[in-house]
């Protein structure tokens, strides 16, 4: 657990806690007999006895994890220990302890509950991290930086629309990880076999009764094998630590000095190093690569335990479980030092236009090529292209010297250029101004949808 908790938070630990995920099994106790209660079902007094117990601190917490260990599963130790406490108390109530219900009820829910708080925790930072990416967009305008394919200087765009790169999945997880939990995050009721025999004509009623009671949606039946919405929301947190681990793999090679485009705010001594009082280690993106590495394995081996054979899963759903609680670790300690990491970046604007400058001009050859080709032919643009590419190579000057060297060598091809329009070409600062006339409608259009995902007007 001490690695783990390196590239998680302590408040998902926290939530994600032995005792949490018991608590979250008593409150359904608690729940079932107040609903059946409340039904007249069961004595009231009853209800009352079970629920005061239903509370972790209670009970030995170890002991009761080290008997389910053995039971192969938590609920049976729980329950027997909740029977067995509230028999001292009210003999006829603990006679109604879990009464219509089975151990994957009570499981279930306990999990739903806990995973309903730790979104909440997720989108917390997920929607600080967007607001963070539009406030460093509106900072820096039109300020021009090098787009980079494989791996290689390739043209000029903005900063602007790098953080829209970045900025547009992760306002489009937010969306879909509300739909995917409104889809899955509801109330497992279906007894030992599914059908909720033992509580009769009264199944649907209770059903009712005990969502209202945990505040969460009724299913239209039981999902004990139906694993299809839940591995569905375990995907997009999946694809969620995909989009933060592109973040962080773009924000870990533009702060390394050799490009020096950017870095993470090394306030508190963050991201030092043991032997080289030099360093600057991106931490933020250290850890968001860490989750980008690991969700996919998590997510793969929930989609494998789908398969739950007929109507109660041997090993598939008890596999299940240890990893939703690992992904969900993961995810929340990604998003939460990508936010941290973007709450404080620094950028360096004038070593994303010294790292332009440093390419002799050759990020403008598409648009020169275009030139010349509109103007000479293509015939005769390509043999200047090449010229031109070769001189740069050879180191006898950036490329708008050398275009307007081999243009002034022959007049007749110079007067089929328009006029400024090689200087023009080559306008860094117009570069990112016309990329932004794209960039600007969509980023207006995600500020509108953080604040709709925020409840705002």
């Amino acid at each position: 657990m001490l690695f783990e908790g390196f590239l998680s938070t302590s408040a998902m630990a926290d939530l994600l806690s032995d005792e949490a995920l018991i608590q979250a099994m008593f409150d359904f106790e608690a729940a079932l007999v107040r609903g059946q209660a409340d039904l007249g079902l069961i004595p009231e007094s009853s209800a009352q006895s079970i629920g005061s117990l239903c509370r972790v601190e209670l009970y030995d917490v170890r002991a009761l994890v080290t008997a389910g260990g053995s039971a192969g599963s938590l609920a049976i130790p729980l329950l027997k220990r909740l029977r067995e406490n509230v028999a001292l108390f009210d003999p006829v109530a603990a006679g109604y302890v879990h009464r219509g219900a089975t151990s994957q009820d009570v499981i279930d829910t306990a999990l739903v509950l806990q995973t309903r708080r730790a979104l909440a925790l997720i989108e917390a930072d997920l929607l600080a991290l967007c607001q963070s990416l539009l406030e460093l967009a509106d900072q820096y305008r039109e300020q021009p930086m090098l787009a980079r394919t494989m791996m290689q200087p390739a043209v000029v765009m903005s900063w602007r629309c790098k953080v829209l790169q970045w900025l547009q999945p992760l306002l489009r997880s937010a969306q879909e990880l509300r739909r995917q939990a409104d889809a899955a995050l509801r109330l497992q009721l279906g007894g030992a076999g599914g059908t909720l025999a033992t509580l009769g004509v009264h199944a649907d009623a209770v059903c009712h009764q005990v969502a209202a009671q945990l505040r969460l949606p009724l299913n239209p039946g039981p999902w004990h094998v139906q694993r299809d919405r839940w591995v569905r929301l375990g995907a997009e947190l999946g694809v969620l630590c995909g989009s933060l681990g592109k973040l962080a793999a773009d924000l870990a090679l533009l702060s390394q000095a050799e490009l020096g485009e950017l870095g993470e705010n090394p306030a508190g001594g963050r991201g030092g190093s043991s032997a080289m009082p030099h360093k600057r280690n991106p931490i933020g993106a250290m850890i968001g690569l860490a989750a980008a590495r690991r969700a996919p394995q998590r997510v793969a081996a929930l989609l494998a335990c789908m398969v739950q054979e007929q109507e109660r899963a041997l090993g598939s759903w008890q596999a299940e479980q240890a990893e939703w609680s690992g992904l969900l670790l993961t995810c929340h300690g990604s998003v939460h030092a990508m936010a941290e990491a973007l709450a404080g970046l620094q950028l360096n604007p004038a070593r994303m236009l010294e790292n332009i400058d440093r390419q002799q001009d050759l990020v403008f050859t598409e648009s020169l090529q275009q030139l010349l080709t509109q103007s000479l032919g293509q015939p005769v643009a390509e043999q200047g292209m090449a010229e031109l590419l070769a001189g740069v190579r050879a180191g006898q000057g950036p490329l708008r010297l050398l275009a307007q060297q081999l243009l002034s060598r022959q007049p007749d091809l110079a007067a089929r250029i328009a006029p400024g329009a090689m200087e023009a070409l080559f306008d860094v600062h117009a570069t990112a101004r016309a990329a932004e006339a794209r960039v600007n409608p969509l980023l207006a259009q995600a500020r509108v949808d953080l604040q709709a995902l925020r409840g705002e007007e």
